[in-house]
């Protein structure tokens, strides 16, 4: 494919304001990082105002510079805020009552009046919101949201991670308010101005414990090699209008966050499990890309409108799986025919470019008070990628149809979801590494380094290597992000390429949405600030990947909190100057190997370009990829943090020579 590579902005500094993110530091000062600007520009705590770590905000430059040259400014302006709800503990007065943060950069405690303080107590854990902080005052005006004392453990840290990354725990009253009045049905008129998918065969497919069906998919034979398929989207940009407060509340949220035990819903139940959600044996609201495709997989037409369905019943990837496998089933002879096309389209698609990362998801699994039990790994398998390969044709055709519509004789602003080629320093360092067993890359290209990243995951297949190669692979590419600058995407192997096919969970399908009908009912409004809109979607999904990190973290420890003094396989996962973590085998818990549990052996030494950490006097290595073998020696679930210990070193390729000072350190085992 033709693939741009993203142009970097620079901000230059001719005026003393600017604009940028606000990280404050345990000590209290502030530090905003401004794009374009080499150095963040320090703000003294006296000259915050009401500005809070993580939110966006214009700064005022001063003449002033700090002792080590920074520039110094003052916050005038908080343009958005990181978050608006806080968790801590209550203190409550005669007259009045705060909440003291948990968070530690938190400079400030939350005036609660009596009145807003509800069933709050001295000393309760609790969750507060700002309702009101005006510059004249100290400290902001919080009402309580939310009682966390009697709640476990689990509750109260999946809850306060979801509330540090900015997510809100309940939808605004008028937001429900407005859902509650939404009617279920489908209303005669607006079947004038849909396609009737009724009479077709359509079906879902989802993951057995799914509880909203976004998407369906329809299948009729037109003749022996010419197919009908449709992929029907729930039509939420028809409950989710421009101007309301639930269309600002998505926008807010912009996505789902996915935790073990729980889903934070981007839009409320009212919609997302019943009005928008495709259950069977319902009629519903979508909107379609609908393709004339062959067994080969060529697609020879495409329609795209809104449409009525009815699905006839709901599979779990496993039960469509077993067909595949020999099991007999319901419409299996259509969801076969299926099977082949989308495996030519897969096939197609590798042939075009798209690098092939495999799909592994590691779930915890957990008991009734959500306690993690055990691990459980779910492998795409070809059902699965009989739904990924229609939703990626899907998006695509959606992306190049609107991508040829100009208005004023330019492209039609669009929410584009992009993926730049990888930083050139991160893929020489990953080559060199990959180098090392056996495999090479060919730089010259984008089109031969994707190839050489299939080739590569083709043969790593089933080698002890294949964990690190394949997620230090994913580390090396860029992030995948939502702009209006299209530069294609360089994984996928696509020129234009959109999400259209997860509304319910995902705003800038709302928005696709939105833009595709304009186009397609010819009375286009460009959407102003698109741009802006994109930045935030991006950044609220990063958010949402932090969120799940965190919790999954926190998992891992309480899962081997039970496993404090044992031991176990591991491979070195990752490594820094102060040691390197190690990732249990069976259970996928990843801790961390200090430099000083290391020290008894040789003083090491971090070699970046090799992922390793390398004795000084010995030659012994630690690297990336190496099994070893660890004690678990801490889990401090607070911190989210596993401390492990040294048991046995890996194999090393060579043997460093012995001398008589140093002996053989290489076979000793750690000191107890």
């Amino acid at each position: 494919m033709g693939h741009k590579k993203g142009k970097k902005k620079k901000i230059q500094d001719h005026s003393t304001e600017l604009k940028g993110i606000l990280e404050i530091v345990k000590s209290g000062i502030g530090f905003v990082s401004v794009e374009g600007q080499e150095k963040d520009i320090m703000v003294k705590p006296e000259k915050l105002g009401t500005a809070l770590d993580g939110d966006e905000v214009r700064i005022e430059l001063l003449p002033a510079r700090s002792k080590n040259g920074r520039r110094e400014g003052i916050i005038k302006e908080v343009l958005k805020r990181h978050q608006n709800e806080f968790t801590g503990r209550l203190e409550e007065k005669e007259h009045f009552a705060f909440l003291i943060p948990d968070k530690l950069n938190m400079s400030v405690d939350i005036f609660i009046p009596l009145n807003l303080l509800h069933e709050g107590k001295n000393g309760d854990a609790a969750i507060v919101k700002i309702i009101e902080w005006s510059p004249k005052t100290k400290n902001p005006v919080g009402e309580v949201v939310s009682i966390l004392t009697n709640a476990s453990d689990n509750e109260r840290a999946m809850q306060g991670i979801l509330v540090d990354n900015g997510f809100p725990l309940h939808f605004p009253d008028e937001v429900i308010e407005e859902t509650a009045r939404m009617t279920e049905g489908i209303d005669s008129d607006e079947l004038h101005y849909r396609r009737d998918f009724r009479g077709v065969l359509t079906v879902t497919i989802d993951p057995a414990d799914a509880k909203d069906f976004d998407d369906a998919i329809s299948f009729k034979k037109i003749s022996d090699n010419l197919f009908e398929v449709g992929v029907h989207i729930a039509d939420v940009s028809h409950y989710v209008r421009p101007g309301t407060p639930l269309d600002a509340e998505a926008y807010k949220r912009s996505t789902s966050v996915y935790l073990p035990d729980r889903v934070l819903p981007m839009l409320p139940e009212r919609l997302s499990n019943e009005l928008c959600s495709l259950r069977p044996d319902e009629d519903s609201y979508t909107f379609s890309a609908v393709f004339q495709i062959t067994s080969q997989g060529k697609v020879k037409d495409y329609w795209l409108g809104k449409t009525v369905i009815r699905s006839v019943r709901r599979f779990a990837y496993e039960d469509v799986q077993a067909m595949i496998e020999g099991a007999e089933g319901d419409h299996k002879e259509s969801l076969m025919k299926l099977y082949e096309i989308t495996q030519q389209l897969r096939k197609e698609r590798f042939s075009k470019g798209a690098i092939n990362f495999s799909s592994q998801e590691v779930r915890f699994k957990l008991d009734d008070n959500a306690k993690p039990i055990g691990i459980v790994i779910k492998e795409s398998k070809e059902a699965n990628q009989l739904i990924e390969e229609l939703m990626l044709l899907a998006n695509r055709y959606v992306a190049t149809h609107v991508s040829k519509i100009t208005v004023k004789e330019k492209p039609l602003p669009f929410p584009y979801r992009v993926h730049d080629v990888p930083d050139e320093e991160k893929l020489r360092l990953f080559s060199s590494f990959a180098s090392r067993f056996g495999y090479r890359f060919d730089l010259n290209t984008p089109a031969s380094i994707a190839r050489s990243f299939n080739e590569m995951l083709e043969f790593v297949k089933g080698k002890p290597e294949q964990h690190v190669l394949e997620s230090l692979g994913i580390r090396t590419m860029a992030k995948a992000v939502y702009t209006t600058d299209n530069i294609g995407h360089y994984g996928l192997g696509f020129d234009y390429y959109c999400h259209f096919t997860s509304p319910i969970r995902r705003y800038p399908d709302v928005l696709v949405h939105r833009i595709l009908f304009e186009c397609i009912q010819q009375n286009i409004k460009p959407i102003k600030h698109l741009e802006v809109q994109c930045r935030h979607c991006s950044e609220m999904e990063r958010k949402a990947m932090d969120c799940e990190r965190f919790a999954n973290k926190y998992k891992q420890v309480e899962f081997l909190q039970d496993y404090v003094g044992d031991e176990f396989d591991a491979v070195i996962s990752g490594t820094a100057s102060f040691g390197f973590w190690a990732e249990t085998i069976e259970h996928k818990c990843e801790g961390m190997v200090s430099i000083t549990d290391l020290s008894q052996y040789d003083d090491f030494q971090l070699i970046e370009s090799d992922y390793a950490l390398v004795g000084q006097h010995t030659g012994l290595r630690f690297r990336l990829g190496d099994k070893v073998r660890i004690k678990v020696v801490a889990a401090n679930i607070e911190k989210r943090q596993l401390d492990y210990t040294l048991v046995s070193m890996p194999e090393q390729e060579t043997k460093p020579k012995k001398n008589k000072q140093q002996g053989n350190k290489q076979n000793r085992k750690p000191k107890k």
